[in-house]
């Protein structure tokens, strides 16, 4: 794969969190990998996304991340993750031993959290196959993934779409879990590296999540991004 693409959800609340994302990435990346920001207003004035908005979506990008296999216009192979993770390692590794027959590549994770809300107050929502849509390699040319059209995507339910019911479970591949490291969950059974932290309960560019599993790290790569005005 001579060029990767991926998709990282934008939320004007956490800016900082989508730059310092992309910049690590890009830093450890040994292929060309395009990144592209899953800005909401611009989708909504390309005509991709039309739906109401949800009180219930706890981000910006809650839908649009289904929304990758049409903006790829059905080919090739593209990740999407939440703006709240950082990358520790080379994201081409992801790329190997890739089965065409799956769908989508995800880190299956049994998650039950424990805290009543996240980052800045929202709600913290429990429900089958949680967080197994904040990262997502997608095999944009599966025909299973041809019936996420426009129409599809704004019009299906959030159960439906980050339960992943527009696939049968055997075209659901697993991820190795340290793609999707979930901070203050993982550790907990995990005593391996991460590959990519997710802050998933928040944070450090929250004050209120200045502790957090990792903060130093991403405190660190934030300061470098800084310092080199890395250009996103």
């Amino acid at each position: 794969m001579k060029t990767l693409y991926c998709f990282v959800g934008y939320d004007s609340k956490e800016d900082i969190a989508y730059r310092v994302c992309k910049y690590s990435l890009l830093k450890r990346a040994s292929i060309n990998v395009n990144v592209f920001s899953l800005k909401l207003d611009e989708l909504i004035a390309k005509n991709f996304y039309r739906r109401d908005v949800d009180p219930l979506a706890s981000t910006q990008f809650t839908y649009s991340r289904f929304l990758v296999p049409a903006l790829m216009k059905y080919n090739g192979w593209a990740i999407f993750c939440d703006c709240d993770f950082i990358f520790l390692n080379d994201i081409a590794k992801i790329t190997e031993n890739l089965d065409d027959s799956k769908a989508v590549y995800c880190v299956k994770h049994d998650y039950t959290p424990k805290e009543k809300h996240k980052m800045d107050g929202q709600k913290q929502t429990i429900y089958p196959r949680k967080n197994w849509s904040s990262f997502i390699l997608f095999n944009c040319a599966h025909p299973k993934n041809k019936m996420l059209s426009i129409d599809l995507v704004n019009s299906e339910s959030g159960a439906f779409l980050h339960q992943f019911k527009w696939l049968d479970d055997s075209e659901i591949g697993s991820l190795d879990e340290r793609w999707n490291w979930l901070e203050g969950w993982t550790s907990n059974h995990n005593n391996r590296t991460p590959y990519a932290v997710h802050y998933t309960r928040g944070g450090p560019w929250f004050q209120e999540w200045q502790d957090v599993e990792f903060a130093s790290e991403w405190l660190t790569e934030r300061d470098e991004y800084l310092s080199k005005k890395f250009k996103l």
